[in-house]
């Protein structure tokens, strides 16, 4: 039974999420359904990351298996045509080895964080970024993601419903740059708790806001408890860009 993996860009505005939900229309349940549309059979469609609702992707990565050995531009071609007109494109399909598993599989994952800084409302960019219409100082905001970086206890950073079994992780690179108006935060690691992402930028604003020092937010991580975590950013700013194997 060949195994395909999948490829994926996706606005996450009109779904509940990655995985399926009993609320609403998911990602995974839209694929799922192309799927059965396309091949005639409902396997399991295992995605790399839980996407929340509203968060977009650039490079979701899945795996699926089917019954039959489909040419992998048909595969692509056949799911998006049955994905039609909801936001969501298989940029690749791609026969992947039988050990494949695009979650378990992964080494590392990277998000984006885009902020808007401006005053005026957003026009083109609405449900695409957070706009922040206070100054932001950029170079405090660097400074302060830097305290997070390495092996740490992020409880202060988690969502309270996280199901990780551990909020140990090592987040590899967070960094902080303005375009412009368009301040962008990266961040990568192997894995990363529910709401990590968004929970560090939106105590990185308190930083940039000037209402929190860099040593605030290195003493809020030290915290380990929820109730320190300075805001958690909306989730229309954040996409998942890339996933390595």
């Amino acid at each position: 039974m060949p195994r395909y993996k999948l490829t994926i860009e996706y606005d996450g505005t009109p779904f509940v999420g990655w995985q399926v939900q009993d609320n609403g229309p998911s990602v995974q349940g839209l694929i799922t359904e192309a799927v059965a549309a396309f091949a005639g059979e409902r396997p399991a469609v295992q995605g790399a990351g839980r996407t929340d609702a509203g968060v977009h992707a650039l490079g979701q990565v899945a795996h699926v298996d089917l019954a039959k050995d489909w040419d992998d531009d048909t595969v692509r071609d056949a799911l998006n045509y049955h994905l039609r007109p909801q936001p969501i494109a298989v940029l690749a399909a791609e026969h992947a080895a039988d050990d494949f598993d695009a979650r378990f599989s992964a080494v590392k994952r990277h998000y984006l964080y885009r902020i808007s800084n401006r005053r005026a409302d957003l026009a083109l960019e609405v449900n695409r970024a957070w706009r922040v219409p206070r100054p932001l100082d950029c170079a405090a905001m660097q400074s302060a993601a830097q305290r997070l970086l390495g092996r740490h206890d992020f409880t202060t950073f988690r969502a309270a419903e996280c199901q990780a079994k551990s909020p140990v992780k090592t987040l590899d690179a967070l960094e902080v740059a303005r375009a412009g108006e368009d301040v962008r935060i990266t961040a990568s690691a192997r894995s990363f708790l529910q709401h990590q992402v968004r929970s560090m930028v939106g105590s990185l604003v308190h930083v940039g806001e000037g209402k929190w020092s860099v040593e605030d937010l290195a003493l809020a991580l030290a915290a380990r408890d929820r109730t320190a975590c300075g805001q958690v950013a909306p989730p229309q700013g954040l996409y998942l860009v890339r996933v390595e194997y």
